[in-house]
């Protein structure tokens, strides 16, 4: 047996851009190829060369579709990288989805940076284009879960549903007999779809690479609640903006305002999904109720068979770009569910600078909102956010509701982690520095753990 190290590529000291290489004297696994988001020194991480040649790299293993964990995949296609993306079914699907919307993405806003001149670039450029993500798609290959799959000669990988979002697992990842425990994005079991994460197989472990999102802090139910927040925008005569993540968080919201307006909690008032890649990621939600897919809750896709768990009856689902500027005029307080999650990117940008001026509207921040990002400013209480290159003043209502996370808090990821065999080594990665260090400090401290909290670039053997 050899020597056998990680490097820490991305998401130390940020919540983006997950990627671990684990290297043996046989093989080269990269567990994750996200995306960096948020601050613009976050962002520019995206250009820098990778440190190996994606030739070299034996495999990917990815965890889950979000774009912070897949989004880099393309270029590391593009600069040669031609062997398998191991995955799951469901998050082979939803990341074709993902990597699409980003190509699309990136062509669209290099352009529009060109033609409004607010570029700092002369010819600004994509990162990678569409084609680039249709050649990534070739390589993707799914695999069960709970089944141990071989990737090289001294690698296997093995699966198991983490109650995050459609297709996502943390991972038991071996190579050259060291055995390494990635949580990846952790749920937190109370998904309205999605069993909770299965408990850690009872193995011995080397090497745990635990996430830290909300390692800082307990989710609490907010003062106010959901629809206290709704029926208050309504009564002023608005309109609620929800900027949610397309793959999950707005499935998620839709199952809640079922509820609500089934309950008549809040009345029964428009509701407008306007994100072409949610609208792609919703079917996959509903195709897997109809398959009654493995991750699934038991009995979930009984429950659901004659009815549409996201649609109580008033949804209107904006696919083109022209249905989409009619929400531009909404003459009735409605709701529009719109992408990015964190107002990055996508057509929520549009509505933004269209609500945010009305003091009548409201927006609802329903999920993490990384350092930098629009999200995070109007969370920050900002009375002013740049939007295309110009200041909108914001006088809408801003609310943040916790309670729709489907990360871990710091005391689950601590209860979770606590079911393992202590392991000789704990990596603690994807989080803001508090939140990392927090739970590297918990991890010491309640558990007698060997935790840490490593720098990008960093590489460690493990022992």
């Amino acid at each position: 047996m050899g020597k056998v190290t990680i490097a820490f590529l991305g998401a130390t000291e940020t919540v983006t851009g997950s990627r671990f290489l684990v290297t043996s004297d046989k093989s080269k696994i990269l567990v994750d190829a996200g995306m960096f988001q948020g601050l613009k020194e976050d962002r520019r991480k995206n250009w820098d060369p990778f440190p190996v040649e994606p030739s070299t790299i034996s495999a990917i293993v990815l965890t889950h579709a979000h774009l912070d964990h897949s989004g880099y995949l393309p270029l590391l296609v593009r600069n040669g990288f031609n062997r398998k993306i191991v995955t799951t079914h469901y998050t082979a699907k939803l990341t074709a989805v993902i990597l699409r919307d980003s190509a699309r993405l990136q062509v669209e806003d290099a352009r529009f940076a060109a033609e409004k001149g607010f570029s700092k670039h002369a010819i600004p450029l994509p990162l990678y284009n569409s084609e680039d993500a249709e050649r990534t798609l070739l390589f993707l290959d799914s695999v069960p879960f709970r089944e141990k799959v071989q990737l090289t000669e001294d690698s296997f990988v093995t699966f198991y549903p983490s109650g995050h979002i459609l297709g996502s697992a943390f991972v038991v990842l071996e190579v050259d007999k060291k055995v390494f425990l990635f949580t990846s994005d952790m749920g937190r079991g109370n998904h309205p779809l999605l069993s909770a994460p299965d408990d850690p197989p009872q193995v011995g472990i080397d090497a745990i690479i635990t996430e830290s999102t909300y390692g800082d802090r307990v989710h609490e139910t907010p003062i106010d609640s959901f629809a206290d927040i709704i029926n208050a925008a309504i009564k002023r005569g608005g309109s609620i903006l929800i900027p949610a993540f397309a793959v999950d968080r707005t499935e998620v919201i839709l199952m809640a305002l079922h509820d609500l307006i089934e309950t008549s909690a809040i009345p029964n008032i428009p509701i407008y999904v306007d994100s072409p890649m949610a609208l792609s990621a919703l079917d996959y939600y509903r195709d897997a109720i109809r398959n009654n897919a493995p991750e699934l809750l038991p009995g979930i896709a009984k429950k659901w068979e004659s009815f549409d768990p996201f649609d109580p009856g008033n949804l209107s689902e904006m696919r083109t770009v022209d249905e989409s500027k009619k929400l531009n005029n909404l003459i009735t307080s409605s709701i529009i569910i719109s992408a990015s999650g964190m107002g990055t990117g996508g057509r929520v940008v549009h509505h933004l600078a269209n609500m945010l001026p009305n003091q009548k509207n409201t927006v609802i921040l329903v999920g993490f909102q990384a350092a930098g990002s629009r999200g995070r400013s109007l969370e920050e209480g900002r009375k002013e956010i740049k939007i295309h290159g110009k200041w909108v003043p914001v006088k809408a209502t801003i609310k943040k509701v916790e309670n729709f996370s489907v990360h871990a808090d710091g005391d689950e990821m601590v209860a979770w982690l606590k079911k393992t065999k202590k392991p000789q080594q704990v990596f603690v990665v994807h989080g803001e520095p508090d939140a990392q260090a927090t739970l590297t400090k918990r991890l010491r401290d309640e558990l007698g753990w060997n935790a840490i909290a490593p720098k990008r670039m960093q590489v460690f053997e493990v022992l």
